[in-house]
C-alpha cells in the first residue's frame, strides 16, 4: 500500500510506500503544524473567553484582571462578588471595584 500526497503545482499524487522515511517526515511535519495551530486558537479561545469581558473596565489592565481571575476562579464569581469582596483583591480600589460591578 501506498499513500497519496498532492502538492499544488502537480496533477498527479506523489506516491509513497507507507514504511517510506519520506513519508514518516511529512507525517512529522504535518502533526507539529497541527499541533502548533490547535495551541495557538486554544490561547486565543482562552484570552477571548476570559479577558472580553473584563477588556472594557476603565482602571483595570491585565495585572488586575489575571489578579481578580486568579482570586475568584471565574468571571462568573467576579459578576457574583460584592464591592468589599472585589477590593479584597491587591490593587482593586473603591473605584474599580464600583466600575467592575457595573460593567458586570
Amino acid at each position: 500500500e501506498q499513500e497519496e500526497l498532492f502538492a499544488p503545482e502537480r496533477s498527479e499524487p506523489i506516491r509513497l510506500p507507507l514504511d517510506s522515511e519520506a513519508l514518516f517526515l511529512v507525517q512529522r511535519i504535518r502533526d507539529e503544524a497541527h499541533r502548533f495551530a490547535i495551541t495557538f486558537h486554544r490561547v486565543v479561545r482562552r484570552r477571548d473567553t476570559f479577558a472580553s469581558v473584563l477588556d472594557g473596565i476603565t482602571g483595570l489592565g491585565p495585572v488586575r484582571r489575571r489578579a481578580l481571575l486568579r482570586a475568584f476562579g471565574s468571571v462568573e464569581s467576579i459578576r457574583n462578588a460584592s464591592v468589599d469582596d472585589l477590593m479584597t483583591v491587591r490593587g482593586i480600589t473603591r473605584p474599580v471595584a464600583v466600575a467592575i460591578k457595573e460593567m458586570l
